[in-house]
């Protein structure tokens, strides 16, 4: 056995005059080689040295430079999402200053009885009501179908429901047996499975043969609640506007005081609808269908395909098939349908996360058609691929969490980078500003709702990934919850001690733990303020990871 085991417990000076002692004796090569060997055993202080000194030389040649690099990426998206913000609040502004309502663009006409014909002239519609175990809402919203002012031969209402629930198609069948006696053309349609969920059940709602002898299709969904002169003051447009293929109103929120959580994610709704839907329309460019609040030209809807189901957004897919095929939309802001927030952080994230997913799978699998379209101009083809797929759907939620959640916070880290003040705080800043305008009752609320969005970031971030690359839960379908009236009573504020392990996100607390340790470490070696930032956007995360957001809503209330 060698001997440097025993000798490797003895302290290194030890060795060295040990073997020292043995070469001035004229000892043998062996011992000289053992004191060579020996001296070259590195201390404890030269290996904290040597780890340094690789440490400097792996940041100086690696992470120094694709730091920089991802700075200066991050710095150019910011520029560009800006300078399409900017884009997006001219436009508006140009509609607002000279008035370029609808009813100007397009032909319009006020429906009124035929003297001979009498309610012969008027169109058929069918409204069709999706509906998911949804006993909450169901009476309130066939109610309001049912209220369409609009001839009664003329009108079809169709309740679509895929409930698992008995209590709650029980329910749905009693409430449409109500209004068939009242005289409500009304059908109750149900199926034995839930293949291609929505999109699968607005499909076969329309394979029906009463469906033949309607011209047009409104989709309400369960929680929505549309005024009676809805269709008043959408079909006109669809008749007197042969390449007009689909209406689509605003949503209006009844639960919008509800908590905090609901009084941001209005901000942002409300940014959607008033900036993004009304430049996609008003530019004749491109906007996705909402998924409900809207009313369909049955022969476009047909044309396009059908509703398909290869992504979460069937709404988003039928719109980006009627574009390639050559049809028009129209958003009209004054529109207002009621509907209802998801007011649980659960329900809040599920949403997000189909909505964030669905978009950029569906970019996966029709960008290469969009180039290809021959039926659509190649300014169209741009807005559709560049403004509303890339900067909207892909650039946006990777700016928000990998700059302002990541490398912003970074920066304290590598002093050696800079962000220019203008990425940092003026360009933000003024995007912010502009999603105010939105809703400017509660621009009050702005920094919380800029705390909020970056904090809910990581969620879209993941949700980004799955549906670029297809891959975890793509085909993820979770319906939101929905409470109505009656439960609103019921509503408590959340607590730590309620389903502590279902509100625990740890992706959110490590995002909250990094950031607080940058800010630490900007207040004790930085040399700028931005630790006041990340120590309020780290205590943002550690809400959000765990759960403190919402209300909450006692399982009991399910079971009444």
């Amino acid at each position: 056995m060698s001997p440097l085991p025993i000798f490797h417990r003895l302290p290194h000076a030890t060795f060295s005059s040990f073997f020292l002692s043995l070469s001035q004796v004229g000892s043998s090569k062996t011992s000289v080689a053992f004191l060579n060997a020996f001296k070259s055993i590195p201390t404890s202080e030269d290996i904290i040295a040597r780890i340094g000194l690789w440490w400097q030389l792996i940041r100086a040649v690696v992470l120094l430079p694709v730091f920089k690099f991802l700075v200066a990426l991050c710095l150019v998206m910011s520029v560009m999402f800006f300078v399409e913000v900017m884009y997006m609040g001219i436009v508006v502004l140009y509609v607002k200053l000279f008035k370029r309502k609808p009813e100007k663009i397009y032909k319009w006409e006020a429906m009124e009885d035929d003297v001979e014909c009498g309610s012969a002239s008027y169109p058929m519609v069918l409204v069709q009501i999706p509906m998911y175990n949804e006993k909450e809402v169901c009476e309130q919203s066939i109610a309001a179908a049912c209220k369409i002012s609009w001839p009664s031969n003329r009108i079809m209402i169709q309740v679509l429901d895929d409930s698992t629930d008995p209590a709650s198609k029980e329910l749905v069948k009693r409430e449409c047996a109500r209004w068939s006696k009242e005289g409500v053309n009304i059908t109750f349609e149900i199926r034995d499975n839930r293949n291609g969920y929505k999109a699968g059940a607005l499909r076969e709602g329309m394979k029906h043969s009463y469906v033949k002898q309607c011209d047009y299709v409104a989709i309400f969904d369960a929680d929505f609640q549309p005024d009676p002169d809805f269709l008043h003051r959408t079909v006109p447009f669809l008749i007197h506007n042969p390449k007009l293929a689909l209406v689509q109103g605003r949503w209006e929120f009844v639960n919008a005081g509800q908590c905090m959580m609901t009084r941001l994610q209005e901000m942002s709704l409300s940014y959607h609808f008033t900036i993004e839907q009304q430049v996609g329309s008003s530019t004749f460019a491109f906007f996705g269908f909402n998924g409900t609040a809207g009313v369909w030209r049955i022969s476009a809807l047909i044309e396009s395909g059908g509703w398909n189901d290869q992504t979460t957004v069937e709404d988003m897919d039928l719109a980006v098939r009627a574009t390639l095929r050559g049809w028009k939309f129209l958003y009209i802001d004054d529109l207002k349908v009621k509907s209802e927030l998801p007011c649980s952080f659960k329900a809040l994230r599920n949403q997000q996360h189909r909505w964030t997913c669905g978009p950029a799978n569906l970019f996966r699998k029709m960008a290469v058609q969009i180039i290809r379209s021959e039926n659509v101009s190649l300014w169209k083809k741009w807005y559709m691929l560049y403004s509303f797929f890339f900067m909207r759907k892909i650039v946006a939620h990777i700016l928000t969490f990998c700059f302002y959640c990541v490398i912003l916070p970074a920066t304290v880290l590598f002093p050696e980078v800079t962000v220019p003040k203008w990425a940092a705080f003026y360009l933000p800043s003024l995007i912010t500003l502009l999603i105010a305008i939105g809703r400017l009752r509660s621009i009050h609320l702005l920094a919380f709702w800029v705390l909020f969005e970056n904090a809910m970031s990581l969620l879209r971030a993941k949700a980004l990934v799955m549906g670029l690359f297809e891959t975890g839960r793509v085909q993820e379908w979770v319906v939101t919850e929905k409470l109505g009236d009656t439960l609103k009573t019921k509503l408590i504020p959340q607590v730590p001690n309620v389903r502590f392990r279902e509100r625990v996100h740890l992706l959110e607390l490590l995002v909250g733990v990094y950031l607080l340790f940058c800010g630490i470490y900007d207040i004790v070696y930085g040399k700028n303020t931005l630790y006041v930032y990340l120590l309020f956007q780290s205590v943002a995360f550690f809400v959000v990871g765990f759960g403190f957001v919402g209300k909450y809503v006692p399982a009991s209330s399910y079971l009444g």
